[in-house]
């Protein structure tokens, strides 16, 4: 892991849907939710902008992140993600708390590359096709891989790689 996320949070009192909207309109913020481990789940607010700076970063969706709550910093995962179906704002954020020392499962982004240098598409007049682009992973959240890296240099035409 190459990169580290940390993110500002602050306990939410206000619960419901109409304390969402008004946590979202005036005051700009994302209500969010952290679960998971020993303890109970606990409804957080974000600041907007930190969380949409954050999301802008590939590798923030597969790391593991550092949530700050007061004095708290808990270690937990992007687990969900709600977005707006017009305007594309995030509405609700998810987050399940890990324990480093348990392998949990993340989806991780597949990259293909050397895909226009490609022997199927370049001699023999082939195009790729992409059935999957991340893939469940299991391992310790130190070891979670960014990214895992495909090289389409050699692949010919017909051939399926898994």
């Amino acid at each position: 892991m190459s990169d580290q996320f940390e993110l500002q949070a602050e306990e939410r009192e206000d619960l419901g849907k109409g304390a969402s909207r008004r946590l979202r309109r005036l005051a700009d913020h994302v209500p969010a939710i952290i679960y998971g481990g020993d303890k109970d789940p606990q409804p957080l607010t974000l600041v907007r902008k930190d969380l949409e700076k954050a999301l802008e970063n590939e590798a923030f969706y597969s790391h593991v992140l550092t949530i700050n709550v007061g004095k708290e910093a808990q270690k937990a995962i992007l687990k969900d993600l709600q977005r707006h179906p017009a305007r594309n704002s995030v509405m609700h954020a998810d987050f399940m708390r890990v324990n480093e020392s348990k392998p949990i499962k993340v989806h991780v982004p597949i990259h293909f590359v050397n895909e226009a240098k490609s022997y199927g598409v370049k001699t023999q007049g082939g195009i790729v096709q992409h059935q999957e682009t991340d893939i469940e992973v299991q391992c310790l959240p130190k070891d979670i891989p960014e990214y895992i890296e495909v090289d389409m240099l050699k692949v010919e035409v017909g051939q399926i790689i898994h």
